[in-house]
């Protein structure tokens, strides 16, 4: 009879210790991007995440990223690398940014770099993911909300493909970029920085495997994938006493593409405590709409786990282990679910994202006193858009996303919101932009950013204040690029006594500030209007 070989006893400290390993190798690569990107998107703002996946494609370490990033995305997109590219080689490198095989939304570049030993054995994969600030689109923006497909979105999609073999560049596609992409030395310095991002990350896996073996390491992850899984179970099981099913729906505001009465997102969600399983069911909702709003497959995905883990014990892992008790249904050709090309994407990562998530975590406050979250504030505005233009000094094209103002937190069963969350998919890992370096970078001027008082709305633990920004250029025109959602139905984002989101904050209005100091409503703040605004004067935004 053969021998079954046993798994060695679960260590706590080493799993400890090992995890500290891993994630350090995360932080390195973000801190990577940090420093070395071009972009202001990435070296101010902090738009980007980097994971490490194990061989089997589950996520395993994704120090301080943005959840919208990586909580679905990274195993899909390994997938479908190896899917795509049967044979993998040692200094392999590809580009993924296809919201069809995984990615997010095509402005999220993404770098994975498979770890292969000398024998030619898959390991891991490195995972660095970078938001662009011009990715190719018909209109200088990485958020078209209103492409009606792909095709009009206009931007290049990267189905993993091949940018270096044997640690050396694929030319033929870094040419391709540089001619579609607006701002060709500003992305290719951000593509430097994701392949070092990546590399660096190679290079220390190899080093902690030169120490303890690959075996040690893929014992690690088994062991810890497992520890996470109970962890979750264990949450799962104090969050409801009962199997229990609540539903909640949010609003997205009206816009281009959509119904005239805007776009209702609904969640039902199932706590079931004794299979330890939380089941999110998002099938009943709209089909894909011609837009930009539709969410890819991994930020369907994404959405609805981030309300989750907004509701429960902070502590439990967020990784693949943890994934194993949640059961997300979705269904193909759904705004919220698998699109099919050639579904426009652009705006995958927030507003119905949020809308998700939101609904999601409200329906987790009527399970029980002390889990859940209120309701989040709505993205992008003005304030946060991609700008461009022709600056007068240099005589160049410039685009860049600016992080001028957003505030958007919500009150938890047991504290006051988290002022600058920015929005629900990326758990206030972004920075807010210094006014003085946007300043220096882009020909704009800042005239003024302050929270305003008594916008917190009303609860047991109350919101974020939201916040006013007025902007504007400097010797030259502007376009914005926006997709703002919150003026007509605001988020509620005060806790309440009875666990519900509380009364909702005030609107979220963008003005045009004109000649003769006369103002307008900024065209995504009137229904069925384009989303990109091209200003001659002064933009007066409050998010």
């Amino acid at each position: 009879m053969a021998q079954t070989q046993s798994r060695p006893a679960t260590d706590g400290v080493r799993l400890a210790l090992l995890n500290n390993r891993f994630e350090g190798i995360a932080r390195k690569m973000a801190n990577t991007l940090l420093r070395t990107g071009r972009s202001g998107v990435l070296n101010i703002a902090r738009d980007f995440s980097c994971a490490i996946v194990t061989r089997g494609d589950e996520l395993l370490a994704a120090a301080e990223s943005l959840p919208i990033h990586v909580l679905s995305g990274p195993d899909l997109m390994c997938r479908a690398m190896k899917e795509f590219h049967p044979t993998l080689r040692r200094g392999d490198a590809f580009l993924h940014n296809s919201p069809y095989h995984g990615c997010s939304h095509a402005a999220d570049h993404t770098i994975l770099v498979p770890v292969i030993d000398a024998d030619g054995v898959h390991h891991y994969t490195v995972v660095a993911k970078a938001h662009q600030a011009d990715c190719g689109n018909s209109q200088p923006t990485t958020y078209m909300g209103s492409a009606r497909n792909v095709y009009e979105e206009g931007a290049l999609i990267f189905p993993a493909v091949k940018v270096q073999d044997n640690y050396k560049n694929v030319d033929d596609i870094i040419r391709m970029c540089r001619m579609r992409i607006r701002v060709p030395d500003q992305w290719w310095g951000d593509f430097l920085a994701m392949v070092g991002a990546a590399r660096i990350a190679e290079r220390e896996l190899f080093a902690l495997a030169d120490e303890l073996g690959w075996n040690a390491l893929h014992d690690y992850d088994t062991q810890y994938l497992d520890y996470s899984e109970q962890r979750m179970a264990a949450a799962i099981r104090r969050a409801a006493p009962a199997t229990t099913t609540v539903t909640h729906s949010s609003t997205h505001d009206a816009f281009p593409g959509t119904p005239a009465d805007g776009v209702t997102i609904t969640a039902k969600v199932t706590v079931l405590p004794d299979d330890a399983v939380i089941e999110v069911d998002l099938r009943d909702n709209p089909d894909c709409l011609p837009c930009g709003l539709n969410l890819s497959e991994s930020c369907a995905r994404t959405s609805a786990m981030v309300g989750i883990f907004n509701s429960i014990d902070h502590s439990v892992p967020k990784n693949a282990g943890a994934f194993r008790r949640l059961r997300i249904l979705l269904r193909e050709g759904c705004i919220v679910g698998i699109p099919l090309h050639p579904t426009s994407c652009s705006v995958a990562t927030t507003n119905i994202a949020d809308r998700v998530a939101n609904s999601v975590q409200a329906a987790m406050a009527e399970l029980a006193d002390g889990i859940g979250l209120a309701e989040c504030g709505a993205v992008i505005p003005p304030a946060a858009g991609v700008i461009s233009g022709i600056d007068p000094k240099s005589r160049k094209p410039f685009v860049n996303q600016v992080f001028l103002g957003f505030s958007g937190g919500a009150g938890a069963p047991s504290t006051d919101a988290w002022q600058t969350i920015a929005h629900v998919g990326n758990a206030g890992l972004c920075f807010q932009d210094s006014v003085e370096l946007d300043e220096i970078r882009q020909p704009i001027y800042v005239h003024e950013r302050r929270f305003l008082k008594d916008t917190e709305g009303a609860g047991r633990h109350r919101g974020a204040h939201s916040i006013f920004v007025s902007f504007g250029p400097v010797g030259c025109d502007i376009d914005i690029g926006y997709v703002s959602d919150g003026g007509e139905r605001p988020a509620r984002r005060a806790w309440r006594r009875n666990r519900r989101a509380g009364q909702p904050v005030p609107a979220a209005p963008r003005w045009q500030h004109r000649a003769a100091g006369r103002l307008r409503a900024g065209a995504a703040g009137r229904r069925r209007a384009h989303p990109v605004l091209f200003l001659r004067r002064r933009l007066w935004p409050a998010c």
